[in-house]
């Protein structure tokens, strides 16, 4: 599967958009990860423990967006966006972007 933030692919053409998809993941902060977190915010520095949780829901989201493209036929998913949302004790990460089939435009 093909996935860009483009909406198009170098080399290949788009022979049918099927539809907009999305994956969301919603997780749950709990207190220990905060109570690290402030130790960094107060010292200055990043905190490793909410970039895990982070980069973790950024994956997931975009591997639920794939799994909803592949069960669509798609081959691809152009124009890829991923938005994040932090409420109280909750991190919300969607990915969306358009599934599409795509085939090579080289000639052969």
């Amino acid at each position: 599967m093909l996935i860009t933030t483009t909406p198009n692919l170098e080399g290949m053409r788009i022979v049918c958009y099927l539809n907009i998809v999305y994956g969301e993941v919603i997780m749950a902060t709990d207190v220990g990860q905060d109570f690290m977190a402030g130790f960094s915010n107060f010292f200055g520095g990043r905190s490793g423990v909410y970039e895990e949780a982070l980069a973790e829901a950024r994956q997931n989201a975009i591997e639920e967006m794939k799994k909803r493209a592949e069960d669509m036929g798609a081959n691809a998913i152009v124009g890829v966006d991923v938005d994040y949302e932090s409420h109280a004790q909750m991190l919300m990460v969607i990915a969306s972007g358009t599934a599409v089939v795509v085939e090579s435009s080289e000639k052969e």
